[in-house]
């Protein structure tokens, strides 16, 4: 290597180094309090429910993966959590959110993983099997009482007993099944395959009379007035759009 460019090197080399100096002192000159690092940002649903636990992480992960139905799957679930935290907001009751989240997004688990007892009620199924679940994926199991309960009265015709939680699940689960969007979820079970949707039409409206009496909360029964008034009109227009049901 020539002189010239052994003075070139030693030149940059040496530039790099105090660049590097005057970086490292400039740094420490700076007071820690000053220091701004970039917080990990919280982990969301899909709806912004936060997962502020790793067992919420878990059980959301399980049901954004395996509870896959445009009626029962995970939408329906965060749909019934954000309407059940409404309700007891609303209402002032105090609930446990552990539970609620527990429960809102296990409550229909039988409609992807069968009951071993087929003749089990699905609700009850949910309370028999998710203890295993919620176990594994860290949940503090001293609320598992909480949400086998909210898990059994869910539907629109169980009995949800006393416990605020239970109650709020029941209502907004049964909520769920009016409106626009009990008439979606009824829809999508009719299937590519199905001659008519006329059976889909039928249930919804047995809802408009068997669901809003068994509304328990006062939330929830001005909520059900609203999603009455929804879907009764919906299903006046089909009838008008099928030329009287004829056509259905």
């Amino acid at each position: 290597m020539s002189e010239l460019n052994r003075g070139l090197l030693n030149g940059a080399v040496g530039r790099r180094i105090s660049a590097a100096v005057l970086a490292a002192a400039l740094l420490l000159a700076v007071p820690r309090s000053q220091v701004v690092t970039a917080a990990p940002a919280p982990v969301r649903t899909a709806t912004g429910i936060r997962l502020n636990a790793p067992w919420k992480v878990k059980i959301y992960e399980l049901a954004r993966g395996t509870f896959l139905h445009p009626a029962w799957g995970w939408q329906h679930s965060e749909r019934d959590y954000l309407l059940a935290l409404r309700l007891a907001q609303d209402d002032h009751l105090k609930i446990d959110k552990d539970a609620l989240f527990a429960a809102a997004f296990l409550h229909d688990m039988a409609a992807f993983r069968p009951c071993a007892d087929r003749k089990l009620e699905h609700g009850a199924c949910a309370a028999l099997e998710s203890p295993a679940i919620l176990k594994r994926a860290g949940f503090p199991m001293r609320k598992i009482g909480i949400v086998q309960q909210a898990e059994r009265g869910h539907m629109y015709y169980s009995n949800p007993g006393h416990d605020p939680t239970a109650i709020v699940l029941h209502d907004a689960d049964s909520l769920d099944f009016l409106g626009d969007i009990g008439a979606a979820r009824m829809l999508a079970l009719t299937g590519a395959k199905a001659p008519s949707f006329a059976p889909a039409i039928k249930a919804l409206r047995g809802f408009l009379t068997a669901i809003p009496p068994r509304l328990i909360t006062p939330a929830a029964r001005r909520i059900g007035k609203r999603r009455v008034a929804e879907l009764k009109a919906f299903l006046a227009a089909v009838q008008r759009e099928t030329y009287n049901g004829r056509a259905m």
